[in-house]
């Protein structure tokens, strides 16, 4: 066998992999109305031991616990942060849950960032998308959580909890949480070390 066609085989393995993975992450389609109605639930700590993941020292900000549905979810391999959160999932919960609402939204996520836009006149105000979605950063705290992550779909209602981390790499690298659901654009984001993952 020649080499062309064994770099045929290889690309159509390839699709055939990015076809069975699409098929598996496909999008579920909850019920209408408020799917997700809770706030997350925050406590700060004050003092906490640093966890060393790899490269990675994480320190602890806050205990958070949060049951959200996914509006979307985006996969890393090869950017800085990717050894150390493989995904980001964009949450929603209140009115940010409802299908009613979110058909009025094209959600996107691209480049470690979420962001929202509404197909003509808002539903509900800005301020209440802003507080009632997230970009989170998930680090799995270990091999069965980065599991069951990497098996989340769009549209589930997913229950988290674990710790808002700041974290700092080896080579002097470093990523911080937000502490509030009331910021937006470039440091906005949760960073959670994920202990427990739900799907409700």
């Amino acid at each position: 066998m020649d080499g062309r066609s064994l770099a045929l085989i290889a690309l159509a393995a390839a699709g055939l992999w990015q076809a069975v993975h699409a098929w598996r992450l496909r999008p579920v389609h909850p019920q209408d109305g408020i799917v997700a109605p809770d706030e997350p639930k925050q406590s700060t700590l004050e003092q906490a031991t640093p966890i060393v993941q790899g490269h990675w020292t994480l320190t602890p900000r806050a205990e958070y616990d949060i049951t959200a549905r996914i509006l979307s979810r985006d996969d890393y391999s090869f950017d800085a942060l990717a050894g150390l959160i493989p995904e980001d999932l964009a949450l929603g919960w209140g009115a940010m849950s409802d299908n009613r609402i979110l058909a009025d939204f094209r959600i996107t996520q691209g480049s470690r960032f979420y962001s929202w836009r509404a197909f003509g006149a808002l539903p509900i105000p800005a301020q209440e998308v802003i507080e009632h979605s997230a970009n989170t950063h998930v680090i799995p705290a270990d091999s069965s959580v980065r599991s069951q992550l990497a098996r989340l779909r769009t549209g589930q209602v997913v229950h988290l909890s674990g710790l808002l981390v700041d974290a700092v790499r080896g080579d002097g690298g470093y990523i911080r949480t937000s502490l509030t659901r009331s910021d937006t654009g470039a440091g906005a984001c949760e960073v959670m070390l994920v202990e427990h993952v739900e799907v409700e």
